[in-house]
């Protein structure tokens, strides 16, 4: 009986294998399907290749004289957010409800490195050992990745930021600290607990110091645990009360989602927000 299930597997493993080798057979000699292009920096500040996966719109020249925006996705990987975010700019270019925009998807490598500043909580620091990198990884976006993208593809001056769960914790890092790097903030489910919540704690000393920021912030976020929540709203609170008319404000909560499907459906809103007239 034992030789017979032994067989049995074996014969398995074969038709598997088989099947397999056709597959990849029968794509060899196919067209390729467009979607992007991949560039690869080498990154002095962050000391590694960095893989940036690139959507052009649909008539992009680099010899003509138009420029589009740029949009910057955070957890940009080909098996992450970069696909979907950059499908969704190409299906609302088709029905002109958003301009015409080059999507720049940074590729991971360790998101928990690169999108926390260092925390004094001894949980954090147990639950992500590798976590604390986030000032090198913004001064890898200004000092290498926005130049790189300004000198090699024609681009205007705005520039978008999306950024979901650690990536919103770095789009707000940056918000705070390095405002001028992104016109439009796109910020899903923000996880703003990290360090005792010292960032979003201390965001209204930020946004009562600089009453004169110019931008476009968009929040959102699902149903989800209650801290999350209460941190959202503390980063709107602070936003609000300092009473600063040139900064656009969306807060739009989105309840019959969660932290893993809000991405999607907020990031729609969001465009269509920030680019109304």
């Amino acid at each position: 009986m034992k030789k017979k299930s032994i067989l049995i597997l074996i014969t398995i493993y074969l038709f598997n294998s088989s099947l397999k080798a056709q597959n990849n057979n029968s794509i060899q000699n196919k067209e390729v399907f467009p979607f992007g292009v991949i560039e690869k920096i080498n990154s002095k500040e962050l000391s590694e290749e960095r893989v940036l996966n690139i959507y052009l719109p649909q008539g992009y020249n680099a010899d003509s004289l138009a420029t589009y925006p740029t949009i910057y996705v955070l957890d940009g990987s080909a098996h992450e957010d970069f696909p979907h975010i950059a499908g969704l700019v190409q299906f609302m270019n088709m029905y002109n409800l958003m301009p015409k925009s080059i999507v720049v998807g940074i590729a991971n490598i360790d998101r928990y490195r690169d999108f926390t500043y260092p925390s004094t909580d001894p949980r954090d620091k147990k639950d992500l050992p590798t976590g604390g990198g986030s000032e090198k990884f913004i001064k890898f976006i200004e000092n290498e990745l926005q130049p790189y993208i300004q000198k090699n593809y024609k681009t205007t001056a705005r520039k978008t930021i999306i950024g979901q769960s650690m990536g919103g914790l770095l789009a707000t890092e940056i918000l705070t600290t390095k405002a001028h790097l992104f016109t439009d903030y796109i910020i899903v489910s923000p996880s703003l607990w990290w360090d005792h919540q010292k960032l979003v704690n201390k965001a209204h000393l930020f946004f009562n110091k600089h009453k004169d920021l110019n931008k476009k912030v968009f929040i959102s976020l699902g149903k989800e645990h209650p801290v999350m929540h209460q941190v959202a709203d503390k980063l709107v609170q602070a936003i609000k009360e300092a009473n600063n008319r040139k900064i656009t404000l969306f807060y739009e909560p989105i309840l019959d989602e969660d932290h893993a499907t809000i991405l999607h459906k907020a990031v729609y809103n969001a465009f269509k927000a920030l680019n109304k007239n």
